[in-house]
Formats: structure tokens, C-alpha cells, sequence
């Protein structure tokens, strides 16, 4: 991956959008007003069962879960889409579907309340890169896709986050074990800048191999 020399990185939010209520159950949501104020105090206990995708070479991908039950984190250390000098043809689009099986404790259930995407970029000016994630439990008929779209020139730190608002939340059923599937994707295309001289790329990782990409979860007791 090549990254300009002598570039600052510094944080800089870039889009927020309301996304994340795509998480569509097989079963009929319960009413978010009823929703636990904490998380349960019991451990979660969430299980990778799938890691496939150009973007997650097997061993480049780890989920750890927050010590008070309100978050999951996954971590890359190469995930790069770009395209240009160095770049292969098909490097241009880096992908990764992550299948999770998380255990909660019993008598709860959770939604996705928010996902936060972190990376690093170098766009050319005249390119343009893109984040898309989309999310789905199994036995879901419906996958809703946001997208996050950054253009040219740009070196810097990139931040995308998903959000939903609290009664639109979307729960997995109560007392059914749903495999959670989490869709993410990096495009980077050359645009108007000259690829035969120029290299722009758009990462989900860092100079020292790792950024995270963070999901909260919201609790439910169930009935």
C-alpha cells in the first residue's frame, strides 16, 4: 500500500448518515419503547463463522467485544482499495462479508444502534473513493445498503458512521440464534486523474495495521 511521505494524519469526521435500521429481523420487532436502559450484565460472547472477501485475507480480521456489553469492534490490517501506479486491475474494489454469531446473555436480544468506519485515504484530485456497508440477520428477505462517498484530493484520516434513531431500531428475535451478517466495501476509481502516474487509495486499516471499525449495540429484555 503506498501512502504520500511526510503526510499529518488527522481525525476529520466525514458523513453521517441514518442507516443502520436495514437490519430487518424475521420476527416481528418489539417496541422500542420498552428498551433496556443498560446493557445486560452478563458477558457477550460473539463467534467469526465466516470471514470471506478480498479485502479479509484469512488472519487479517478480529472482532473483540467492550467489556461493558455496549459495543463490538472489528479490526483490519488489510483492507486497501486503489488504483493507479503499483495497483493490480482488479484493486480498485476490496470487499469483506463478516458472519458473526453473537451470544447473548439469556433474556435479552440487541439492535444495531450505530456502526463507525475508520480509515486512511490519499485521492488524487479528480478521484473519488467510497465506503458501502450493509447489514442483514439470516432468514432476513431485505438488505439495505449505505453508502459514503469522498473525492479528491484528500490525505487524511476518514470517518463514516451509520445511525439509528431510537424508534426505528430493529432487533434480533427473541430466544433464535440468527447468524448477524455484516457487508463492507472500498471502491476507489481514478476519475480525471492520470492513474498512469498517480496512485490514489482508500484503506481500512493504518500505518501501523490496524483501525477499527466499531458497532453499539442496543439492548431489549425479551418477554
Amino acid at each position: 500500500m503506498h501512502r504520500p511521505h511526510g503526510s499529518r494524519r488527522a481525525l476529520r469526521p466525514a458523513l453521517i448518515a441514518g442507516a443502520t435500521a436495514v437490519l430487518v429481523a424475521a420476527a416481528a420487532t418489539p417496541s422500542p419503547a420498552a428498551t433496556a436502559p443498560k446493557p445486560p450484565p452478563d458477558r457477550v460472547v460473539i463467534d467469526v463463522v465466516a470471514v470471506n472477501g478480498s479485502g479479509c485475507p484469512a488472519g487479517t480480521a478480529a472482532v473483540s467485544v467492550a467489556a461493558d456489553n455496549t459495543a463490538f469492534t472489528v479490526t483490519y490490517s488489510d483492507y486497501t482499495a486503489q488504483v493507479g501506479v503499483g495497483a493490480k486491475p482488479t484493486d480498485f474494489r476490496k470487499n469483506c462479508q463478516l458472519g458473526l454469531n453473537v451470544h447473548v446473555p439469556q433474556g435479552f436480544t440487541y439492535a444495531i444502534a450505530r456502526a463507525d468506519y475508520r480509515g486512511f485515504a490519499h485521492l488524487e484530485d479528480g478521484a473519488a473513493g467510497m465506503e458501502r456497508a450493509s447489514y442483514y440477520f439470516q432468514g432476513s428477505a431485505n438488505t439495505t445498503s449505505v453508502s459514503h462517498r469522498f473525492t479528491g484530493p484528500l490525505t487524511d484520516n476518514w470517518q463514516s458512521s451509520d445511525v439509528t434513531a431510537a424508534d426505528a431500531l430493529v432487533y434480533a428475535p427473541c430466544g433464535v440464534q440468527r447468524i448477524l451478517n455484516v457487508n463492507t466495501e472500498l471502491r476507489v476509481g481514478a476519475g480525471t486523474s492520470d492513474p498512469r502516474t498517480t496512485t490514489s487509495f482508500m484503506a481500512m486499516d493504518s500505518t501501523d495495521g490496524s483501525v477499527n471499525t466499531l458497532y453499539h449495540f442496543a439492548w431489549k429484555e425479551c418477554p
